[in-house]
């Protein structure tokens, strides 16, 4: 029961911080384009880890450094807009699972079947 709770907690933190990054004037953050991947917070609602995913990952660290920055704006935003005991504090994390999961993709496309008879199954991307 609690689980659920949890759940449609993460989902309204989501939708609000991606409202919210919209208007923050760090320069490091309002110049980027991300995407807020996951949101995961814990069962006391006194930790929210954010997960996100930046389009040019060349700036990524100064990206993390700007969302840490404005966190405590972020944090204050979101307590207003939600009917929380507790507004959880904020930790940002960089998400590479899209990275991971192109990489393991095309290294699934160089493998070389072992048995022939099994040559024309075909990946889900090469239909």
């Amino acid at each position: 029961m609690a689980s659920n709770r949890i759940g449609r907690i993460n989902e309204e933190i989501q939708r609000e911080l991606s409202g919210l990054l919209r208007t923050v004037k760090d320069p490091r953050v309002a110049d980027a384009m991300l995407t807020i991947t996951h949101v995961d917070t814990t069962g006391d609602l006194r930790y929210s880890r954010i997960y996100i995913s930046a389009m040019d990952r060349t700036h990524e660290k100064d990206l993390m450094r700007g969302l840490k920055s404005a966190g405590g704006y972020l944090r204050h935003e979101l307590g207003q807009r939600l009917q929380l005991r507790y507004t959880p504090e904020l930790q940002f994390f960089a998400d590479d699972s899209i990275a991971h999961g192109a990489h393991i993709l095309d290294m699934l496309h160089h493998v070389k079947p072992a048995n022939p008879a099994n040559a024309d199954i075909v990946l889900p991307e090469d239909k």
